[in-house]
C-alpha cells in the first residue's frame, strides 16, 4: 500500500518514462502497441506499477498529440532528460468521474493562470513531477466547454482530502487532493479538452489499462500452469481435473489478446484522421475493448483459482493468487462499466453495427 519507488527507479533507469516521445525530443519513438506490451509485463508482476505506468503514458500522449507551442515541446524535452511522472487530475467532487464535465474553472489574468480543483482522485499525486489537469475554459463556461492544463510540481499545492485503503491496485496511491495552482498561461493546451478526449485519451486509455489486465490475466494463468505441471510431476500418469481449466482459460487468454490488438490495429488505421477519431463507430469500439477485456479478467483469474485450488486461496503458498483477485475486480469499477454500457447505448442508436471480418 505504498509508491512502488523500487520499481520506477528501474522504469527510469530504463528511459521508458519517455518511449513514447519521438526522439526528436529525446524519446524512443515507441507507439501503442509497443508500449501496451511493456504494460502487460510489468502488470504481471505488479499491476499497481503497470497502472501507474500506463497512466502517465496516458497522459504523455496527449500532450505529445495536443501540446502545441514552445512550451509544451520544450517540456517534451524536460521529460525525456529527466524522465518526469506525470499524473492527473480528471474526476471532481460533484461530478466524481464524469471525464467530460467540470465545475472549477483556470482563471487567466495577463500572462498568469490560476486554478483550484477538489479531486476526488489524483493517483500517486505526491509523486508526480507535474499534473495534468482538466477544468473549465474560464468561469463563465459551461461545465462542458473544458480544456487542459499542464501544472509543473513547484506550481501547486495538494491537500490530501480522501484517502486510499483498497483491496487492489494498493501501490497506485489513488488519493483525493485540494490542488491549488498558479502557472504561466502558455501550459494550457491550446484544443479544447473535448477533442483531446476523443482523439488520444480513449484510445489510450482503454488499450493501455486493457493491457494492464491481460498483464494480470497472464500472472494468474501462469501461476496455474505451473500448479498443473507440479501436479503431474508428482503422479506423471495422471491427468489432474485443472487441465481441462487450463486449456479453457488459455482459450480466454487468447481473447483477451485478440480484442486488445484489434483495438490497437484500430488506432493506427486512424491515427492522423480527426474525422475518424471523432466517429462515433471508433468511441464504440473503443469502449468495447474496455468492457471486454475487464469482464474476461475476472473470469480469467476465477478460473486459475480453481485450478489451483486451496494452494491458490492460500497466501503462503508460491501459487497464491489473492493480490491477482484482488487487483483483477478494479477492472470493471475503473471508469464504471455500468456507465459506459448506458453510454454505449446511447452511441449504439446513433451508428450501425460493424460486421467486418477484415
Amino acid at each position: 500500500a505504498r509508491f512502488p519507488s523500487e520499481a520506477f527507479a528501474a522504469i527510469k533507469a530504463s528511459r521508458l518514462l519517455s518511449m513514447m516521445i519521438d526522439p526528436a525530443h529525446g524519446g524512443g519513438g515507441a507507439d501503442l502497441g509497443q508500449v501496451a506490451q511493456v504494460c502487460a509485463v510489468l502488470s504481471k508482476a505488479c499491476a499497481s506499477t503497470g497502472m501507474i505506468f500506463a497512466m502517465h503514458q496516458i497522459k504523455l500522449s496527449s500532450l505529445i498529440s495536443h501540446g502545441d507551442n514552445d512550451w509544451h515541446r520544450a517540456f517534451l524535452r524536460r521529460i525525456s532528460a529527466e524522465q518526469l511522472l506525470l499524473a492527473s487530475a480528471t474526476t471532481e467532487t460533484g461530478i466524481g468521474g464524469d471525464l467530460r464535465n467540470s465545475i472549477c474553472a483556470v482563471e487567466i489574468d495577463g500572462d498568469t493562470a490560476r486554478l483550484t480543483k477538489d479531486a476526488t482522485v489524483i493517483s500517486y499525486g505526491e509523486e508526480a513531477d507535474a499534473i495534468l489537469v482538466t477544468c473549465r475554459s474560464n468561469p463563465a463556461a459551461p461545465s462542458s466547454d473544458q480544456v487542459m492544463v499542464v501544472a509543473l510540481k513547484d506550481q501547486y499545492t495538494l491537500e490530501r482530502t480522501v484517502g486510499w485503503d483498497t483491496l487492489g491496485m494498493r501501490g497506485t496511491r489513488s488519493e483525493g487532493f485540494l490542488f491549488r495552482s498558479a502557472f504561466p498561461a502558455v501550459q494550457i493546451l491550446g484544443k479544447p479538452f473535448a477533442e483531446i478526449a476523443a482523439q488520444s485519451m480513449l484510445a489510450n486509455c482503454h488499450i493501455l489499462w486493457s493491457a494492464i489486465w491481460l498483464g494480470i490475466a497472464n500472472g494468474a494463468v501462469a501461476k496455474a500452469q505451473a500448479f498443473v505441471r507440479a501436479e503431474v510431476k508428482k503422479k506423471p500418469d495422471s491427468r489432474p481435473p485443472g487441465m481441462l481449466r487450463l486449456a479453457e482459460v488459455s482459450n480466454m487468454l487468447h481473447l483477451m489478446r485478440a480484442n486488445i490488438q484489434e483495438a490497437i490495429d484500430a488506432f493506427r488505421r486512424a491515427q492522423g484522421k480527426p474525422e475518424e477519431l471523432n466517429s462515433v463507430s471508433f468511441a464504440v469500439a473503443m469502449n468495447n475493448v474496455k468492457l471486454a477485456s475487464s469482464r474476461m479478467l475476472v473470469d480469467v483469474v476465477n478460473h486459475a483459482l480453481l485450478i489451483c485450488g486451496i494452494a491458490g486461496y492460500r497466501n503462503d503458498t508460491p501459487f497464491s493468487l489473492g493480490r491477482y483477485l484482488r487487483d483483477a475486480h478494479s477492472a470493471p469499477l475503473m471508469i464504471s462499466n455500468d456507465r459506459i454500457f448506458a453510454n454505449q447505448g446511447n452511441l449504439l442508436l446513433m451508428s450501425k453495427l460493424d460486421t467486418r471480418i477484415d
